[in-house]
Order: C-alpha cells, then structure tokens, then sequence
C-alpha cells in the first residue's frame, strides 16, 4: 500500500488521481498555484489535471458585464428553448419547473444532480450561451456540461458498509473507528471502499 505523498512531491495527474483528495484540500492546492479555485471537485480536478498540463487556469474576475446579467432576468417573461438560462434568471422553482414539465410531457418530472450541477457551472462561469434547450439536452443524457460528483457519497457508503458488518460491533464508538479506517484508505492507492478484508488488513492498528 503506497501512502498520500504531498501535493509538492507528486510528478504527473496520473499519480495525483490515484488518490482520494477532499474538496477542502483541492481548493488549498488550487489556491497555493494561483489558479481557479471555486466550483466542485470535479472543476478543481480540471483544473489541476491543466496544470500538470503545463496550462493554468486562473480565477475569474467580474467585469460589469457580468454585473449586468441582473437587469436582463427581469426582462423575460416568456420561456422558450431557446431563452439563455442565465438572461432568464433560472432557479430550481415552480415556474421552471412547469416549463420543463411542458416540454417533457412528465408531470411527475423533477431537475435530475446532473443538471443543477450544469446550471451551477454555467452560472459560475458566466456562460450566456447556454439556453435552457441545452439543459432539457442534458436532462436527456445528450449532452454533457457539469456531472455530478458522485465521489461526494463516498464516505456515507463506507460508513454504511462498516456498520453493516457485523465484526464492527465489537467497537463501541463504531463511528470513530470507521472515520480511523476511512482516513487509511483515502490517504493511500487502495479502492476507496469497505469490504471485511479491509478490517482484517489494519486490525491492529485501529482496535488501539
């Protein structure tokens, strides 16, 4: 098992992406280089995958065009395919919603992570290109802006994964000890996932 080196002494993305890195620390990184910082973990991955690149990406700035995108959401009031989703005002409320229900002929239709994730990006990055026809796109799986990052649920399946193990009951602060564990594996290459062979490899080191 090979343990997390520093962030300084690793050579390519390739050896970075062997392992688990919390969003919290990608940001610190990302801000150490001077580079973009803010989105989610799978922006700042980019990010850092340019960077090994040899090509920085450097954090936005506002400019007054951006401030201006305020006084266009007012002056919407018809939606179409193709209104821009930032010149609209998009929100994950009721108006949206019914539009979006219209489209698909679901009444029970509700905004998948996928695409509150893309509507997220493109407000971050100021896309005014991005029409809500592009969100019903993504909402149909034919196109990809932002995904989401499922690496996020990592954690609470392998808490859950513990806990439904029955040798754990032996621990009586189970939580704890599968927080000791957790931090074995998300600081090393191994598969980021419980299994009963896990708790027998590093048995002794976290009954202490």
């Amino acid at each position: 098992m090979n343990t997390r080196p520093d962030f300084d002494s690793i050579k390519n993305f390739e050896e970075f992406s062997r392992y688990y890195w919390y969003r919290e620390e990608l940001i610190k990184i990302c801000k150490k280089l001077g580079l973009k910082a803010d989105g989610g973990k799978i922006e700042q991955n980019k990010v850092i995958e340019a960077y090994f690149a040899g090509e920085r990406i450097l954090p936005e700035t506002k400019t007054k065009k951006g401030k201006n995108t305020s006084k266009k959401k007012a002056t919407v009031t018809e939606l179409y395919l193709e209104t821009g989703l930032i010149e609209c005002g998009f929100t994950f409320g009721p108006r949206f919603r019914d539009f979006f229900i219209k489209q698909t002929g679901d009444a029970s239709f509700k905004f998948n992570v996928d695409m509150v994730v893309t509507a997220k990006a493109v407000k971050e990055r100021g896309d005014e290109s991005f029409k809500l026809g592009d969100l019903l796109d993504i909402y149909y799986g034919k196109k990809t802006y932002a995904t989401y990052d499922k690496s996020a649920l990592q954690w609470n399946k392998f808490v859950h994964d513990f806990c439904e193990d029955d040798a754990t009951k032996v621990f009586p602060e189970r939580l704890k000890v599968a927080a000791a564990l957790w931090k074995i594996v998300r600081e090393s290459d191994r598969e980021k996932k419980y299994s009963h062979g896990l708790l027998e490899d590093f048995w002794e080191e976290i009954k202490k």
